[in-house]
């Protein structure tokens, strides 16, 4: 900092300001109401999902640093370590929890009736039983719902429509966030059987398990695979989408950074806007409204990706049915 060149001159010469001075912005910024953020993976894979965050605080009227400060917590993908950073804000205390992820919305309502939490969740917010209603959800929580879980059979079908004569796939999910797995399960599994395939469950629980999971697809002989909606599968959607293109194995997910990054397709929500959205809501939080009058938001906008290059790398062609759906095709 410029303060600590030519101290003796530069104090003398302000009489003692300079000095002072950063004392007095700490303090200001000390003054500033907290919002404790937290996510249940790592940083760096979810950074633009952060900072679409921050665009929704701005769009009411509020930047971090300037009148409104953020305590960030990250469980590095090891979810047991959640419900103890939430309790570490409650305690802080924070002025809006953004919970952001369906463990993480689970344990901020289980550790606070009192702050206001806004979540973000990927499967249904009533039957979690985070809200009683999505028109009304009552309490102290609001927040922006995906459905990722919902769109995951239609994930599958995708699959089959390219695929028809596939039989056997697989679903990819994590076995620490059973709020998301057990219902995505059960989904897939009736529509599995339905379109006339067997689908084999596989879970992991790190990305140290990939390998391993891709292994077992190998070994089930599966002829595509669906990745699950969950914060590690989409924080590590780079590196799934580089083991399937390796292991030439016809995968879809729930993120765009998935097909861009070499995997075949992906459906989903709009995960970025999903974040600005609890943005808003929490910033409309710090300016007095209650989380139970403001209804929870489904993220409505459904996008859909092709990479036509490795398609192409995996001797698939694109029905043109399918092309003209996209939302974007890769080339």
């Amino acid at each position: 900092m410029a303060i600590h060149i030519g101290r003796r001159k530069f104090t003398a010469m302000l009489g003692g300001a300079a000095a002072t001075w950063p004392l007095a912005a700490r303090a200001q910024q000390s003054r500033l109401p907290v919002i404790g953020f937290v996510n249940g993976a790592s940083p760096d894979p979810y950074a633009p999902y952060v900072q679409a965050w921050r665009q929704g605080l701005s769009e009411v009227g509020y930047a971090e640093g300037r009148n409104v400060a953020v305590e960030y917590r990250w469980a590095m993908d090891q979810l047991d370590r959640v419900p103890a950073l939430v309790a570490e804000l409650v305690r802080h205390p924070v002025v809006v929890l953004a919970a952001t992820g369906t463990p993480v919305a689970l344990a901020a309502k289980a550790a606070n009736t009192t702050i206001p939490i806004v979540f973000t969740a990927a499967a249904n917010p009533v039957e979690l039983g985070l809200v009683a209603s999505l028109a009304r959800p009552g309490s102290n929580i609001t927040g922006v719902t995906q459905l990722h879980v919902d769109v995951g059979v239609k994930k599958l079908e995708l699959l089959h429509e390219l695929l028809p004569s596939v039989t056997a796939v697989a679903l990819l999910l994590n076995r620490n966030n059973p709020a998301l797995a057990d219902p995505e399960a059960r989904n897939l599994t009736t529509a599995a059987h339905s379109l006339g395939m067997h689908l084999e469950v596989i879970e992991v629980a790190s990305e140290r398990d990939f390998d391993q999971a891709f292994a077992r697809l190998i070994e089930l002989r599966a002829g595509g695979l669906v990745i699950g909606a969950d914060q590690l599968l989409l924080g590590q959607s780079e590196m799934l989408a580089e083991l399937a293109l390796r292991h030439a194995i016809p995968s879809v997910s729930i993120d765009r950074k998935f097909v861009t990054a070499g995997g075949l397709m992906s459906y989903g929500g709009d995960v970025a806007d999903a974040y600005r959205l609890a943005g808003v809501y929490t910033g409309r939080i710090l300016k007095g409204d209650k989380p139970a009058d403001l209804p929870v938001q489904q993220a409505t906008k459904i996008e859909f990706h092709i990479n036509l290059k490795t398609a192409k790398a995996l001797g698939l062609t694109v029905p043109t049915g399918l092309l003209v759906r996209a939302t974007e095709v890769i080339e």
